[in-house]
């Protein structure tokens, strides 16, 4: 059942690849009729490697995002970003699984048509997906757990972290 958009509610929701953000976003959006924005949609280049979007780039599509959305939840690892649309956001929620219930999700995820053109192609990229997950707790990049902690720690809004997968569905 879906209600009516909560108004109020702009969260953001982060944590490391693998540890159910973009299940529980899509949950937040079906039950309280929030707009989604998945960063990964809007941080890369549609090149061969991917390379990162410029964060001017990237920042400008999600000022557009908050400003067409009264009720949302942006959802990505991406700290940088995060921090930018941290002002707009009124809740923040840090998915701070273990490492390897990341990867056990990771191994069992469905197909994501809007990241990869087949499911193949997904597979093949699982094993550098896994070692990256892996790093989350040593890398001090903006992907990184320090990063999010940061993010975190610094958000005045309500805000909620939880290490195990399923805690958060009553959110």
């Amino acid at each position: 059942m879906t209600s009516r958009p909560e108004d109020s509610r702009r969260i953001l929701l982060f944590g490391n690849s693998g540890s159910g953000k973009s299940t529980l976003a899509r949950h937040l959006c079906q039950h309280h009729g929030l707009a989604h924005l998945d960063l990964d949609t809007l941080a890369w280049q549609s090149t061969s490697p991917p390379r990162r979007e410029a964060l001017a780039v990237s920042g400008a599509a999600l000022a557009e995002f908050t400003s067409t959305h009264r009720a949302w939840v942006i959802e990505g690892c991406y700290a940088d970003l995060l921090e930018l649309a941290a002002p707009e956001a009124n809740e923040a929620i840090y998915l701070a699984l273990p490492v390897a219930d990341c990867i056990a999700n990771a191994r069992s995820r469905p197909w994501e048509p809007h990241k990869y053109s087949t499911k193949a192609a997904q597979d093949a990229n699982l094993e550098m997906l896994l070692s990256w997950i892996g790093d989350y707790e040593s890398r001090d990049d903006t992907f990184s757990a320090l990063a999010h902690r940061q993010l975190f720690d610094a958000f005045d809004g309500r805000k909620s972290m939880h290490i195990r997968n399923g805690e958060y569905r009553d959110v």
